[in-house]
């Protein structure tokens, strides 16, 4: 059984320092720290009970974040994950996005940071699970409604209420540059040319039956 009000956070990185670093920056914070060096532990525990945050290295030994990220279904894992990246690894962490990542975190991070990017999300998550203030828009069906992923249609629902980058991240918990690669991803996949116009497909097609 999953214990959603846990403050459990898991950290999966192949350096011991890394590991070490963030254990005594969240504990200071009054979360419980479980650290992993590699995924086939962190998986089994993954899936044994639900931590309230991930933080996961991109880079890892044997197979990649991305592949852990993969076979965790984190499209549709109950906590929210970030993915640790080096400044070359942008690509990888915007593929992480795709593949179920709430967010990147990006090496050199400050303590500070990541102890505030953690609290966020961690709240939002919960704020999210009470909030169904989007879920009218979000269970509307407008073309191309099934090609957007669970969290695509949460940006969606920030974006077709007029929030902005920063707003939007704010309430979901993520970076505004997040927020837009998730907006490219989404006008992308909707044939859109802009926020106007992703908003008059949401509204004007899924507001009304056909």
């Amino acid at each position: 059984m999953t214990d959603v009000t846990t403050n459990e956070v898991f950290i999966v990185d192949d350096d011991p320092a890394v590991r070490d670093a963030l254990a005594v920056v969240l504990s200071l914070e009054g979360y419980q720290v479980t650290g992993f060096a590699e995924g086939a532990s962190f998986l089994a525990n993954a899936k044994a009970r639900t931590p309230a945050c991930i933080i996961l290295d991109v880079h890892m030994p044997g197979r990649s974040g991305l592949d852990i990220l993969k076979e965790l279904n984190a499209q549709h894992y109950p906590a929210p994950i970030f993915i640790i990246s080096g400044q070359g690894d942008i690509p990888m962490a915007v593929e992480a996005i795709k593949h179920g990542a709430l967010d990147f975190i990006e090496k050199p991070f400050d303590a500070d940071t990541v102890v505030t990017r953690v609290r966020e999300a961690v709240e939002a998550w919960a704020r999210r699970a009470s909030d169904g203030k989007t879920s009218d828009l979000l269970s509307k069906q407008f073309p191309g409604h099934d090609q957007l992923t669970p969290r695509e249609r949460e940006v969606l629902g920030q974006i077709a209420s007029g929030a902005s980058n920063k707003e939007a991240g704010r309430h979901l918990g993520i970076s505004p540059r997040t927020i837009e690669v998730h907006r490219a991803r989404i006008m992308e996949k909707l044939g859109a040319k802009n926020a106007a116009d992703l908003v008059r497909i949401v509204l004007s097609e899924g507001g009304r039956a056909q």
